[in-house]
């Protein structure tokens, strides 16, 4: 069975944060983006084997993401 998730990815000065937004505890950290993203991949199937293991629920995949953008300074501003 195919199962996706969907990786975020946060830069920060040593390389790049890589999480799962439906499993946050699946988690990294790469140099650059491939190598975070390879990472990423290796922990999800760690995840997967660990869950397994022990019985666990794996959690469900396939979140819809959508951007919200928002005017930083008119926060707060009543119309």
């Amino acid at each position: 069975m195919l199962q996706s998730y969907t990786a975020k990815y946060t830069r920060f000065r040593g390389g790049y944060m890589g999480q799962l937004v439906e499993w946050p505890e699946v988690v990294t950290e790469g140099a650059d983006l491939d190598e975070c993203r390879a990472m990423l991949r290796d922990a999800l199937n760690e995840m997967l084997l660990a869950y397994r293991d022990l019985g666990k629920e794996i959690p469900p995949g396939n979140a819809l993401l959508e951007q919200l953008s928002v005017e930083l300074d008119r926060v707060g501003e009543t119309t």
